[in-house]
């Protein structure tokens, strides 16, 4: 499994329409093979800054799979405008994971 990461930096004063519309923009990346799950998440010390964590079978999945897709067209039109300046995506393989 392929985790990818993304630090995503939104508009000031746009977080809650941000929120929302990644709300529905969230059922294109759910329709492309290989996705696994995803989660979004807020910083509490930094009132615009949110994590993208999104679980792909493999990395093609992503930078191929939804990349090359209408459903990333979608994705792109509803959440790209909000990103001040556009987020870095990267790639991580498990190499420890503990659970208690």
């Amino acid at each position: 499994m392929i985790l990818e990461m993304a630090t995503l930096q939104v508009r000031e004063g746009s977080g809650i329409q941000f929120e929302r519309d990644f709300t529905i923009a969230s059922q294109f990346i759910q329709s492309i093979p290989g996705y696994v799950n995803h989660s979004l998440r807020k910083c509490l010390e930094q009132e615009n800054k949110y994590l993208l964590l999104v679980n792909w079978e493999k990395l093609e999945n992503h930078t191929i799979g939804f990349r090359e897709s209408e459903a990333y067209l979608e994705w792109k039109k509803l959440l790209h405008h909000y990103y001040n300046p556009f987020p870095i995506v990267e790639h991580y393989e498990m190499v420890l994971e503990s659970k208690k």
